[in-house]
């Protein structure tokens, strides 16, 4: 029996590194690799006024509006570019954090500044797809074209060409592939199933997959998901960073902390990032790393680099 596209159930790995991971060795003798993500969305959402066929269907109200532009929605996209990205990037500076940008490449082609100001700012700029959607059962040709215009597109704004892929939702069966085959990427994020990062074979090429967090993530803070207060958002990602950091006396693992500029962009959500900033400043044996410069030093433990 395979599964669509010739993939035979065998490839599944539920054991993963089974209790026994490998030691990151982490420079400096880090216990614990820290992983900011900031998700840049904002342009990329669905809009029957930027020529979709439909609005998006998350909006933070939770109603959808349908067959008129939902002014609403765009406004609450557009708070994360008028004042969440600089409110971040403000604060990242303030505690000499350096981040990993995952920008959708029709977002940066709207407003260049979401990938060049963070880019000039020390960030690395990584490739979110060219829309904010999910790449599941996505042709293969368009998907093909889809990567290479978002490579393209994010280069130009920021001099350079992103090393890592992060799908929202879920890949398709063909994406690391395509990803290989277009010869520039590092790693992917697209796999939420382990606290280390694992190199792979795609069609005998090697290739780093970085796992990423829907938990310790700002999106908790939609309706419902059980982000209130700012000390909801700091309490949970810092009890997180405790344990991976208690484990790194003889395991040190890799902590993703995920974030959205219209979400955390807001003024109280702000106040819960810094909390957490403040109180993982407070400890030492802690690698803030963007993730390319955990990739790569993946690949060298690996004899890659």
């Amino acid at each position: 029996m395979s599964l669509p596209g010739g993939m035979p159930p065998t490839t599944r790995n539920l054991l993963g590194y089974a209790g026994q991971p490998p030691h990151p060795h982490w420079p400096g003798g880090a216990k614990l690799a820290v992983s900011v993500v900031v998700n840049v969305e904002e342009g990329a959402e669905f809009s029957l006024l930027s020529g979709d066929d439909r609005n998006e269907m998350m909006p933070e109200t939770g109603r959808i509006v349908q067959g008129a532009p939902d002014l609403c929605m765009e406004s609450q996209f557009d708070y994360g570019v008028r004042a969440g990205l600089w409110r971040l990037l403000d604060l990242l500076d303030r505690f000499g954090v350096k981040a990993t940008f995952s920008c959708c490449g029709r977002a940066v082609a709207h407003t260049p500044q979401l990938a060049a100001q963070p880019a000039a700012r020390g960030h690395e700029i990584s490739a979110h797809g060219w829309r904010w959607e999910s790449h599941a059962g996505m042709d293969e040709a368009q998907e093909r074209e889809t990567i290479a215009r978002t490579v393209a597109t994010l280069h130009a704004a920021c001099g350079q060409r992103p090393l890592g892929w992060h799908t929202k939702s879920s890949a398709s069966i063909n994406t690391r592939r395509l990803l290989l085959e277009e010869g520039g990427f590092l790693y992917d994020s697209d796999a939420y199933d382990d606290d280390l990062p694992r190199l792979v074979q795609v069609q005998g090429k090697p290739h780093v997959v970085l796992p990423y967090a829907f938990d310790t993530n700002d999106m908790r803070f939609a309706p419902g998901q059980g982000f209130v207060r700012p000390e909801d958002f700091a309490g949970y990602c810092s009890s997180a960073f405790d344990w991976l950091l208690r484990e790194g006396a003889t395991a040190p693992k890799m902590l993703s902390i995920g974030l959205h500029l219209r979400v955390i962009g807001r003024p109280a959500r702000m106040r819960g990032l810094e909390m957490l900033l403040e109180h993982i400043s407070r400890h030492q044996g802690v690698w803030f790393a963007r993730r390319m410069d955990i990739a790569r030093h993946w690949r060298s433990l690996n004899g890659l680099e």
